[in-house]
């Protein structure tokens, strides 16, 4: 459930001297309750003024950000200069999950339930603890700083409950999300689609994470062997062709989707496990008779790399960044973090993997260029434009397919090898989930042949039996073959190129250096592509497969200091709500620089309307059922009116992770509504809410995903 009560008003980010958290609630304690904190500052905000505020600790991470109203101020005494010193009493609208446990560690303290301390609040008119004269506190509208203050009589800020938990439909609700210590290092994860990659910074150079086995990667497979034991990895893959059905794989196309959503639908029948609808309509897989959810499957493969850097580092590690393709939703984004909590991590950061990479590429060589980072992986592609100046890493537009990957164009291959075989013998043969598999691998591996020779055969011993008699597919298959079946692929990878040049409007500026990232990107036809479109050769200065990995580890530990890098992102794909008859209306529009707000405004439908529905989309057609169901927000508490009467002013907020929270008021009386957002409507649902024709399919169904036009 996301919350947000109202808009912003004012911005605020303050300093305090406090290492890491635990110090910070030995500090301060006693100026955060659990309805809102006390914030000294020279010169308070009014009463009323909504804040968002976001207090860093010295190193640089956040010890609590959220939203809140000033409900009493207090203003410097002339007179009495050394007693009561000024400030504002912040009561609580909003916080993040992190800031929720930090608030619920400090009234464990004052409950006597927790071993740390606070300590005793200084004497009137002693100073803070805030370091040096020039590390004052930044703020961003005015100087403010943080003291513990004296006990108020003015009025209490316990009047509102903090919901500290986290999301009911996690399995692990009653846990709170694991907080990171700023002594442990920081790892960076590409969780990809067929492998993964990690990496950590030491004594100032990134490091690869290998896997048990010494490899650089680690397959993104999850299974369970046939004594039901969990396998992770390498000893997963190893499994897939005798128990595919038990194997989950190319998990990240499902992670944080609905059930009926696009993707789902058009890769769960190329799946061997069994892909299911699961609470409130998630996709969930089904495996040995019990439903997964998808996080905690992401979970695993998190925690596995959690594991494999505590042995290579010899100490705790519970901080990660970890990247996501750009082109991701907001659902999708939201799960990662969710399954990074899963695994024991508190993620610092959720990155774009573009990004990620354009890090890898620049970061400290002060650099002043224009890049394009091209990034075809196993199961998704995007593409993304940016600019380098220094130590920023400003996004221009960014694009992408979800649908494009190194399993489509496997995909391909396996279609014509087995057409091929087919007429060789002359039938269609009954193939099971096994027979499948071992086809899959050997094209997999036949692909990647062919991109250091001119050909090869694809072979599988005893791939099925013909008149009662075992039968080996053999198929013999060239470069030349293999680049025409899949030259549409590569073609639709150059539209959203394209697509992402003439958003930025620079097709006659063409980028200094292209980025190659994503194994696929290995394929001799992808870099002619290339070379023939920007008429350069692609960037070799960093690896395909680790390049995201290290960019990633490499922003884990910057954040935080002095020297930090300052990554301005984009939102890739516009955010908006479904309307009568199945229409989309965007609100947060593609392009827009993280964070973002907006706010507009809709009026009750009906006579005496308490509370109303807004189904929340994110995609680029004009009808929603083309796009990604994220969620509907619930708006309540509104003033019974005559229909038409009550204006709601309502804001989509998204934050530099592209995270959405809603809020709205009723604009005549600037009442807050309460506002929450829930997946919890299948297609059927969404159907009747927004009264959409049954015969819509014959134009669009919610399985099958637009192909005129790449999406940017």
């Amino acid at each position: 459930m996301k919350r947000q009560h109202t808009r912003v008003g004012v911005s605020i980010q303050v300093r305090v001297s406090s290492l890491d958290v635990d110090e910070f609630v030995k500090h301060f304690a006693t100026n955060i309750s659990r309805g809102g904190i006390f914030i000294q500052c020279i010169e308070p905000k009014p009463k009323g003024t909504v804040l968002l505020f976001e207090i860093q600790l010295k190193g640089g991470r956040v010890a609590i950000r959220g939203k809140g109203e000033v409900i009493w101020t207090r203003s410097r005494s002339e007179d009495e200069p050394s007693t009561k010193p000024p400030g504002m009493g912040v009561k609580f609208l909003a916080l993040d999950k992190f800031s929720k446990a930090v608030v619920k560690r400090i009234l464990e303290i004052k409950a006597g339930k927790d071993t740390i301390k606070a300590q005793p609040r200084p004497s009137v008119g002693s100073i803070p603890p805030q370091g040096k004269p020039d590390e004052e506190p930044v703020a961003m509208n005015f100087d403010i700083e943080v003291a513990p203050a004296e006990e108020s009589e003015e009025e209490e800020l316990d009047d509102i409950q903090v919901d500290v938990s986290v999301d009911d439909f996690l399995e692990s609700a009653e846990e709170d999300p694991p907080v990171g210590t700023s002594s442990s290092p920081v790892i960076g994860i590409d969780l990809g689609t067929t492998n993964s990659c990690a990496a950590v910074v030491i004594d100032g150079k990134p490091r690869i994470i290998p896997s048990h086995r010494g490899y650089n990667t680690t397959p993104s497979v999850v299974a369970y062997s046939e004594e039901g034991k969990l396998l992770v990895g390498h000893e997963a893959k190893a499994q897939m062709e005798l128990n595919p059905i038990n194997t989950i794989y190319g998990s990240k196309r499902l992670i944080g989707r609905h059930y009926s959503s696009p993707a789902v639908q058009q890769v769960k029948d190329r799946f061997h496990y069994k892909i299911v609808n699961g609470p409130n309509h998630e996709a969930y897989v089904e495996i040995r008779g019990q439903m997964l959810d998808l996080k905690k499957v992401s979970a695993f493969i998190l925690k596995e790399f959690k594991e494999l850097a505590e042995e290579m580092l010899r100490q705790e590690v519970n901080r990660a960044v970890i990247s996501v393709p750009a082109y991701y939703n907001e659902n999708q984004r939201q799960a990662v973090r969710e399954a990074g909590n899963l695994a024991g991590l508190a993620v610092d950061r959720i990155v774009n993997e573009p990004t990620a990479a354009a890090l890898a590429y620049g970061y400290k060589q002060g650099l002043e260029k224009r890049i394009l980072v091209y990034d075809l992986g196993g199961g998704t592609f995007d593409a993304s434009l940016l600019d380098l100046y220094e130590d920023v890493f400003e996004v221009i537009s960014t694009g992408g397919d979800s649908f494009l990957g190194g399993v489509d164009f496997d995909n391909q291959l396996i279609d014509h090898v087995l057409n091929e075989f087919c007429q060789e013998i002359g039938q269609v043969p009954e193939l099971n989930r096994v027979a499948m598999q071992r086809l899959r691998n050997a094209v997999e591996h036949a692909k990647c042949e062919l991109s250091e020779k001119e050909s090869t055969t694809v072979h599988v011993p005893f791939f099925v039996k013909v008149a009662d008699q075992p039968r080996d597919l053999k198929i013999d298959l060239n470069r030349e073959t293999q680049e025409m079946l899949v030259a549409p692929l590569v073609e639709r990878s150059m539209q959203v190129v394209e697509a992402v040049l003439e958003k930025a409007k620079e097709q006659a500026a063409k980028p200094d250096d292209v980025i190659l990232v994503g194994g696929q990107t290995r394929m001799p036809l992808v870099r002619r592509h290339l070379v023939q479109k920007f008429k350069k050769e692609p960037q070799k200065g960093v690896h395909p497969d680790e390049a995201v990995a290290i960019g990633a580890a490499l922003l884990g530990n910057a954040l935080g200091k002095i020297d930090n890098v300052l990554l301005i992102d984009v939102l890739a794909v516009s955010i908006g709500y479904g309307l009568p008859g199945g229409g989309f209306r965007p609100v947060l529009m593609a392009g827009n620089t993280l964070p973002s707000s907006v706010t507009f405004v809709i009026r009750t439908e009906q006579d005496q309307q308490k509370s109303l529905d807004l189904l929340v989309f994110q995609g680029d057609s004009d009808r929603v059922l083309n796009n990604e169901y994220l969620g509907t927000v619930t708006i309540s508490e509104i003033s019974p009116s005559p229909k038409g009467k009550v204006q709601l002013k309502v804001t989509f907020n998204l934050d530099r992770e592209g995270l959405l929270e809603v809020a709205s008021v009723e604009h005549q009386t600037e009442i807050e509504n309460t506002t929450t957002m829930v997946m919890k409507h299948d297609e059927a649902a969404i159907r009747e809410i927004l009264r959409i024709p049954g015969d819509e399919h014959a134009t669009e169904q919610i399985g099958i995903p637009p192909k005129q036009k790449p999406a940017v």
